[in-house]
């Protein structure tokens, strides 16, 4: 059977939730999981960059 709503939450989003993420630097790609950098700072990142360690995310610059 169909799933008619799935994926109808990243609609609302800008540009459908894609960007670039600002980990790995992959062009529009889904930016859809939450970090928070030590300093306290959310950014979104994308799946494979979720489990990047903490060091990374720390890294980077505040843009």
């Amino acid at each position: 059977m169909s799933k008619p709503k799935r994926g109808r939450s990243l609609w609302n989003l800008p540009s459908r939730g894609r960007g670039t993420c600002p980990v790995c630097h992959s062009t529009r790609i889904k930016l859809l999981y939450p970090r928070t950098k030590t300093d306290g700072t959310a950014v979104k990142v994308c799946k494979r960059c979720d489990k990047a360690p903490q060091s990374k995310v720390d890294a980077i610059s505040a843009s």
